[in-house]
């Protein structure tokens, strides 16, 4: 084995005895914001050595879909301490929605995410963009400036808002399609599940008296935007799939070649709907919790591939908001700090995806759908440095009281789960430690 003599400039960090990807163990050195060598290594000068023995070393996550409420709502969440969050949850980059107030539907709007972000330091938070003016559904924002803007938008979304009008719909995948970006769809049909629908759709909506949300309500979206993404030979992204029926619909159009992609949540891989008859409201989210036959056919598909991604929708809100009775209590759950062991417990422990199963549907295609050229990247010479490291057999039980989140709605509370982030780093410097900041 050959030292390789460090340079004077630099910061340098020797992972040493790490299993990239789950698979066999190498050391990666790491040189200021990019990874130098990995195999078995020594070197030539000081360095600050990571002991990784039992660690898997993955690429740093990238999450496709979260709220970090700033600005408007600072109460519940600012990009400083989402981005914390992230960071403890292992993640490098983030994609901030365009639900605040004011909406992200403007090119100085995006900017002022992307800066606020940069001033973290902790994660790369890369701004969503609205598709249509105040997310109202009828006019058009400005893509283009967005997409142009120093932010460099290419995803756009009215998450929390259906782009129901089939004709604006058109419009969006038409105008992006020239700068290739990607139209986000939060499917739910507002006259099939409006906005006080709150429960699957079943007996059970109907034994708890609380208004029923359809699986078809986001079907029928999903496939007439498949249709209008492959008549405009544009991109689609289904938004936190839910029911099974969704799940069908997306296989049939990756098989015509339509180029769709979806994303599943942490909670909708393992909750189900019938956590409702406690009435707690962290358990009201948007789509709702659903059945387990629902739930099985969500971890199958993304198991083989027809859901690309994990994204955890992290919902904050304030406690003034969540509180109150089911029906009236605030849309959402935290994510970020809890996805990885979620998707640990779920995925991998139950056979389903192997580590680099994992570093692909929370890293690498993300990254890809996202367009963000640094992130999801492999874990060898030249890559930016941007790697989470990860004990498959830590067991944590989940305090909410902990989180970096300003908000508590997290529906993990209490909950045992296995697997769990040691730490991160983004561009060689760690940010994040056993759940804290480093």
């Amino acid at each position: 084995m050959t030292a390789t003599a460090l340079p004077q400039t630099d910061q340098h960090t020797l992972i040493r005895g790490a299993r990239i990807l789950g698979g066999e163990q190498a050391d990666i050195l790491v040189i200021g914001d990019r990874i130098q060598e990995v195999g078995r290594l020594s070197v030539d000068g000081p360095c600050e050595v990571v002991d990784a023995e039992g660690l898997i070393a993955l690429p740093g996550f990238v999450d496709l879909h979260v709220h970090l409420r700033e600005p408007g709502r600072e109460d519940a969440e600012t990009i400083a301490t989402g981005a914390a969050a992230a960071a403890a949850g292992g993640f490098t980059a983030v994609l901030a929605m365009a639900n605040t107030s004011p909406v992200t539907d403007t090119a100085e709007g995006a900017e002022r995410v992307l800066d606020l972000g940069r001033r973290s330091g902790l994660v790369d938070v890369q701004p969503v963009g609205a598709v249509t003016k105040g997310l109202e559904g009828r006019e058009l924002a400005e893509l283009a400036l967005m997409a142009r803007s120093l932010a460099r938008v290419r995803v756009f979304s009215d998450d929390g808002h259906c782009v129901d009008d089939a004709r604006v719909m058109r419009r969006a995948l038409e105008y992006v399609r020239a700068f290739g970006g990607v139209i986000t769809q939060h499917a739910q049909d507002p006259r099939l599940a409006d906005s006080q629908a709150c429960c699957h759709e079943s007996e059970l909506s109907g034994r708890l008296g609380l208004p029923g949300w359809p699986g078809i309500a986001e079907e029928s979206i999903v496939a007439r935007d498949v249709m209008l993404a492959r008549h405009t030979g544009s991109r689609v992204h289904i938004a936190h799939v839910s029911t099974a029926g969704s799940v069908e619909v997306i296989r049939w159009a990756k098989q015509q070649g339509v180029d769709v992609t979806a994303e599943v949540t942490p909670h909708h891989l393992l909750l189900t709907s019938d956590l409702l008859t406690s009435y707690d409201p962290v358990f009201k989210v948007n789509p709702p919790l659903r059945p387990a036959e629902d739930v099985a056919a969500l971890r199958a598909a993304l198991a083989d591939g027809t859901i690309d991604a994990v994204a955890t929708d992290h919902a904050p809100h304030a406690r003034h908001d969540k509180e109150h009775a089911f029906v009236d209590a605030a849309f959402g759950m935290l994510g970020l700090e809890t996805s990885l062991a979620v998707v640990s417990d779920v995925m991998v422990r139950g056979g389903l995806l192997d580590w680099a199963g994992v570093a692909r549907v929370m890293s690498v295609l993300p990254a890809r759908i996202a367009r963000l050229g640094g992130h999801g990247q492999p874990l060898a010479s030249g890559s930016p440095a941007n790697l989470t490291l990860v004990d498959p057999d830590a067991v944590t039980t989940v305090d909410a009281t902990t989180s970096l989140s300003l908000s508590r709605n997290n529906p993990w509370h209490g909950r045992t789960l296995t697997g769990a982030v040691v730490s991160t780093y983004l561009r060689g410097r760690v940010t994040a430690r056993e759940g804290r900041l480093a």
